[in-house]
């Protein structure tokens, strides 16, 4: 399964306060490496933690070319109306370089310790459906949005400024009802690597597909994302992820993309090296755009 995209490659970082100046260096060298991408996780409730917007503030300041998300938002936490003005915000004042990983929510119990809302997994399915309708209508610029959810509600407040540019909502999802939801109004999907393996990811595209089509969508417009962790040159490190040779990365990614239809990767280096973040933009991702347009070429 391929469905043609241009590929894009960036890495995730993790906001501990404490290693503020490693992730800084790390962000530096993927813009540097002419990366595409830095995500973001967002826990609020993680006290070791800084705050996932504001950091992303930080960093796209910090930065010229590089895109940056948060991997994914926290939506019982943020609110969809306060989320999409922040996500506009920071679009504006970076030119453009802004998208929106956003998740129905998890670890319910710090959550709502949080004094967000506990929902059923049916609950967070419906609340994300309705906070992407606000955030995009918000994004629009309409004289007045609204919406009479059951989660979320407006009653005509006037959105705006608009972002620089069309910013992407990618949800982080594995059961059919998101991955349904996917389908129907997001713009690109992205699971992680451990919470599911390549080949139950790859079997998986085929309910985005069917609610794309139901809903008059192309599948191939929708962005096909992976996390994943690993070291470059190494053994796979023993909680998990890649391992080996600039070659074997190579050949396993190039197959992803060809075989499991990802067009975006996005590596969490296992080693906080910056010299790992220079392999994988200057040489592998390099190596597997080439790897992978040779293989199109031969199947047309």
């Amino acid at each position: 399964m391929d469905y043609g995209r241009a590929l894009e490659f960036g890495i995730s970082v993790v906001p501990v306060a404490a290693n503020l100046e490693e992730t800084r260096a790390l962000v530096s060298a993927a813009d540097a490496a002419g990366l595409d991408l830095v995500g973001i996780q967002d826990h609020p409730y993680q006290r070791r933690f800084l705050d996932t917007m504001t950091l992303i503030g930080h960093l796209l300041a910090q930065t010229g070319q590089i895109r940056i998300f948060p991997d994914v938002a926290n939506l019982p936490l943020r609110p969809p109306p306060m989320l999409a003005k922040e996500a506009a915000t920071l679009d504006l004042l970076s030119g453009g370089r802004f998208e929106l990983g956003l998740g129905a929510g998890a670890f319910w119990d710090a959550i709502e310790a949080m004094g967000g809302p506990r929902r059923s997994p049916g609950e967070a399915v419906e609340a994300l459906e309705e906070a992407i309708q606000l955030i995009r209508r918000a994004w629009a610029g309409e004289e007045g949005v609204r919406l009479e959810g059951k989660h979320y509600r407006a009653s005509g407040y006037r959105a705006g400024p608009p972002p620089a540019h069309s910013v992407e909502i990618w949800v982080g999802a594995y059961k059919p009802r998101m991955l349904r939801l996917i389908g129907r109004v997001a713009d690109g999907w992205l699971p992680s690597l451990g919470r599911a393996s390549i080949e139950e990811i790859g079997s998986l595209h085929q309910t985005i597909d069917q609610a794309a089509r139901g809903a008059g969508r192309d599948p191939a417009a929708i962005r096909r994302l992976l996390n994943f962790g690993g070291v470059i040159g190494q053994p796979a490190p023993d909680e998990g992820g890649l391992g080996g040779s600039i070659d074997d990365w190579v050949e396993r990614l190039a197959g992803w993309a060809t075989e499991f239809a990802i067009d975006t990767f996005i590596f969490w280096p296992a080693l906080t090296d910056p010299s790992q973040v220079q392999l994988w933009g200057e040489l592998i991702a390099a190596r597997v755009k080439t790897e992978v347009e040779q293989r199109r070429a031969r199947v047309n």
